[in-house]
């Protein structure tokens, strides 16, 4: 049976109102959470883009949820620093922490300064911080000189046992990479066939651990709010990579968003006031084989939809 959690979107919601936001979650019968992990938000509307990192040791004390983040080492964040933060929570709440790692985007990181570098490099970047962390983590010294440079580091608190560190991908080839090293795959929601097939991969490649989804959505009580939530917050959230990798500042996305119409963000947003069909697609991706699937309301207000998901949808799922 699949475990069902609520996403908390940083870059939507104000730190304070998001832990609010998990605790309510979880008295509603969510079961586990997960983290956005952001500098920018996506637009201007969305407004927000607390620090995760913080807020997580706050949420895991608020709860006893399990909880992960997806984090982009190698720019933004030194892989000595993420090891070093994944080692602490995962030694104060031992079992309930995750992080899945992937390339990033430029929205986040260019605040270094420093050249967004080209995929091939990115990736390269990435396995070379998963080998760090995980060494880091093991209780080893680590010194490496290559895309990321480390000297003579040492985690000197640590966890007995290290949290998983999860692959993150959206394309097939991704998810085949990603089976090399993770623990676990995510991915987000898409066409039934693309997800079949990222799953597939990831399976066929030899990934081991859980397959876990973000789902967004858009839920109101009546369609045209649901259309208009969605909409107003997550139209420049549609583009496909290259353009969602490597545009850097909400202003840009919001421009180039201008003339997105509703229609194209329901490819990627599930809309409906029926309950009912939110469940039945729910229940979709979790015969593909997804055993984790986190449910995001794209919405800023997160009560009513924490609500009705908690007393009609997720008793339709078990």
């Amino acid at each position: 049976m699949a475990t069902y959690g609520f996403h908390s979107s940083h870059e939507q919601i104000h730190p304070a109102e998001l832990l609010k936001a998990v605790t309510r979650a979880e008295q509603a019968g969510f079961a586990a959470a997960m983290s956005s992990d952001h500098f920018s938000p996506w637009s201007e509307r969305q407004g927000q883009s607390g620090f995760a990192w913080s807020w997580l040791g706050a949420a895991l004390q608020a709860t006893g949820l399990p909880f992960g983040v997806v984090n982009a080492p190698g720019q933004r964040y030194h892989p000595a620093i993420i090891a070093q933060a994944i080692g602490t929570l995962g030694a104060m709440f031992p079992g309930r922490f995750w992080a899945a790692l992937g390339t990033g985007e430029a929205s986040n990181e260019h605040i270094t300064g420093e050249r967004w570098p080209r995929k091939a490099v990115r990736t390269a970047r990435l396995r070379e911080c998963v080998d760090v962390i995980r060494a880091l983590l093991a209780g080893e010294e680590v010194s490496h000189d290559g895309l990321v440079t480390v000297d003579r580091a040492r985690l000197w608190t640590r966890p007995e046992t290290p949290p998983k560190l999860v692959g993150a991908a959206v394309s097939v080839e991704t998810a085949r990479w990603c089976a090399e090293w993770a623990d676990g795959l995510i991915t987000v929601n898409a066409p039934l066939k693309t997800l079949r097939e990222v799953a597939d991969a990831y399976r066929e490649a030899g990934g081991r651990g859980k397959l876990a989804l973000q789902v967004h959505l858009s839920w109101a009580e009546s369609r045209e709010e649901a259309e208009a939530v969605a909409h107003e917050q997550w139209r420049s959230n549609v583009f496909r990579p290259p353009v969602c990798w490597d545009l850097d500042t909400a202003e840009l996305f919001d421009v180039v968003s201008e003339e997105v119409a509703p229609a194209r963000v329901a490819e990627v947003v599930n809309v409906s006031p029926d309950l009912g069909w939110h469940a039945a697609r729910i229940n979709e991706y979790a015969e593909l084989g997804f055993e984790e699937i986190y449910l995001h309301h794209v919405g800023q207000e997160q009560s009513a939809f924490i609500d009705a998901f908690g007393a009609k949808v997720l008793p339709q799922l078990r």
